[in-house]
C-alpha cells in the first residue's frame, strides 16, 4: 500500500481522517484491497483531507447493523484513541443509513461511506449553474434516505400551521417533505438544462461538424489530451475528479475538416446511482457524439479494471448501433522501456489502441489518424437527386443528415449531405426513388 502519511497521535490538524478498507472474503473482485485504500485516500485528498491512518478489515459476512463485526469495530476504536480522534471516518463501501449510524456512535466521530465521500467531491468541485443543481440534487437524494439519523432524538410529534406541515407531523416529516420540494424544483431546473442541451446538439448538428467526446476513468489524463489536441488550458491536474463540467472546443485535422471535441467527467468504479441520474444531462453528450475517445492509464497497477468500469458505464449510454469507442492507451512516458515493448507487442494486433502520452505529445500523430480514419468510416458525403415533389425525402436528409450544399433545377434538389452508412442504408430504404450522382 502507498500513498499514506500516518500522523502522530499528538497532531491538532484539522480535516484529520481514519480511512477503512472493508475485504470481502467471499467476493470476486478486479481489484486488491490495497489498491482500492489507494484510490480512497485519492478522494479523500481531492478535498484536502488529511488522511492519518488506514486499516483494511477482511469481512466474512456484512453486519446489517455495523457492516463489520462488533470486534473489528472496537479495534478500529482503539486505533482513533490512539490518534487523537480524527474527525471523520471514511468507510470505502456502500453504508445503509443504520449501519452509518451505528457506526458513528461506537466511535464518537462522523462517518461517511464512498458514495458520502464522492458527493462531498463533487459539492467542492462544482462552479457552474448546472454542476451545482446536479451535485445538489444527488446529494439531496442521497441525504433524504438518511435524515432518521438527523432526528433520532425527536419522537415526540410537533404540530403545525397548514402551510407548514399538518397537525401531528414530525420533524422527520417535515424535513422529508422540504427535500422532496426542493428536489422538484432541481429536476424542473434540471428538465430545462437537458432542453438546453439539446437545442444546442442541434444546432452543432446543423453545422457540418462531427463530435468527439473523451471518456475514461478519472485522472486518466483526458484533460491533457483535451487540451494538446486543441492547444487549450482547461484545468488538467494530477488529481481525481478535476474536471466536472463538460467543455468544447473546436479540433482542426490536417485533412481540413473540422471536429468538436468534447472533456467529460471522468467515471470511477462503484460510481453513486445518485449522480448518474443527477449528471444526465451531461452524459447525454457522450450519448450524442459520433466518435468516443476512451482515455486509459495504462500506467496505472489497475488498468484493465479500470477500462472494465468505464466501459459498464458506457453500456447504459451508448446507442445499440454506435462504433465501438478508440482506445487510448495514455501516460506511455510513465512507462519503463521494458513496459513499453510489452505493450507495443500485446497491442500489435489490435485496431483502435493507440499509445500515446498526452504530456510529451508521443503518438498523437497516430491518435489523429486514428480520428480521421474512423471519421471516413462513420460519416461519408453523399451527392443526391431528389425530386422536388418528395417533400418527404427532403425533410428527411435535414433532419437526420447534415446538408453541406444544395442547388435545384426545375425538377430536382442536388443535394450534397453527410450521412453515416446505417443512415445511408435506411434512407435508402425509405426513398427508393432517389439517385446517388457520384
Amino acid at each position: 500500500m502507498s500513498g499514506f502519511q500516518f500522523e502522530r497521535p499528538d497532531s491538532q490538524t484539522n480535516g484529520r481522517c481514519f480511512l477503512v478498507q472493508p475485504k470481502l472474503k467471499k467476493n470476486i473482485v478486479r481489484r486488491t484491497a490495497e489498491a482500492c485504500l489507494d484510490e480512497a485516500d485519492g478522494l479523500a485528498t481531492a478535498i484536502q483531507l488529511q488522511v492519518v491512518g488506514a486499516d483494511i478489515i477482511t469481512v466474512n459476512k456484512i453486519d446489517p447493523g455495523k457492516y463489520i463485526g462488533s470486534g473489528q469495530a472496537e479495534r478500529i476504536g482503539i486505533k482513533l484513541d490512539n490518534l487523537n480522534r480524527p474527525l471523520l471516518v471514511i468507510m470505502n463501501c456502500a453504508l445503509s443509513p443504520v449501519q452509518q449510524r451505528n457506526l458513528e456512535r461506537i466511535w464518537n466521530t462522523k462517518v461517511i461511506d464512498r458514495t458520502g465521500l464522492i458527493l462531498e467531491i463533487f459539492g467542492a468541485r462544482a462552479k457552474t449553474r448546472e454542476g451545482r443543481t446536479q451535485v445538489e440534487l444527488a446529494s439531496l437524494s442521497y441525504q433524504r434516505s438518511r435524515l432518521v439519523r438527523s432526528w433520532t432524538h425527536l419522537e415526540r410529534q410537533r404540530g403545525g400551521l397548514g402551510f407548514l406541515g399538518g397537525p401531528g407531523e414530525s420533524q422527520l416529516e417535515i424535513d422529508r417533505r422540504l427535500i422532496d420540494e426542493r428536489m422538484g424544483r432541481l429536476k424542473r431546473d434540471l428538465d430545462k438544462i437537458c432542453k438546453t442541451r439539446r437545442i444546442h446538439r442541434k444546432a452543432r448538428k446543423r453545422e457540418p461538424y462531427e463530435i468527439i467526446s473523451l471518456v475514461g476513468y478519472t485522472n486518466a489524463g483526458k484533460s491533457t489530451l483535451f487540451n494538446r489536441l486543441t492547444r487549450s488550458s482547461v484545468v488538467a491536474r494530477d488529481q481525481l475528479f478535476a474536471t466536472l463540467d463538460p467543455t468544447h472546443r473546436a479540433l482542426k485535422l490536417p485533412s481540413g475538416r473540422q471536429a468538436v471535441i468534447s472533456d467529460t467527467v471522468g467515471f470511477i468504479s462503484d460510481l453513486p446511482t445518485e449522480l448518474v441520474a443527477a449528471f444526465r444531462a451531461t452524459l447525454e453528450e457522450v450519448s450524442e457524439a459520433d466518435i468516443l475517445i476512451h482515455v486509459r492509464d495504462v500506467s496505472h497497477a489497475d488498468t484493465e479494471a479500470q477500462c472494465e468500469d468505464v466501459m459498464a458505464v458506457l453500456s447504459g449510454l451508448v446507442r445499440p448501433d454506435a462504433q465501438p469507442p478508440i482506445e487510448v492507451l495514455n501516460k506511455i512516458d510513465l512507462l519503463d522501456d521494458c513496459q513499453k515493448v510489452a505493450l507495443q507487442r500485446n497491442n500489435s494486433s489490435l485496431i483502435k489502441k493507440i499509445p500515446v502520452s498526452a504530456m510529451s505529445g508521443e503518438g498523437l500523430s497516430n491518435l489523429i489518424s486514428a480520428i480521421e480514419g474512423e471519421l471516413d468510416q462513420t460519416h461519408a458525403c453523399h451527392h443526391i437527386k431528389v425530386s422536388l415533389a418528395d417533400g418527404a425525402a427532403l425533410a428527411w436528409l435535414y433532419r437526420t443528415g447534415q446538408v453541406l450544399e444544395r442547388s435545384d433545377d426545375d425538377t430536382y434538389a442536388h443535394i450534397a449531405v453527410t450521412l453515416n452508412s446505417i443512415e445511408y442504408q435506411r434512407f435508402n430504404g425509405l426513398f427508393p426513388s432517389f439517385v446517388n450522382t457520384k
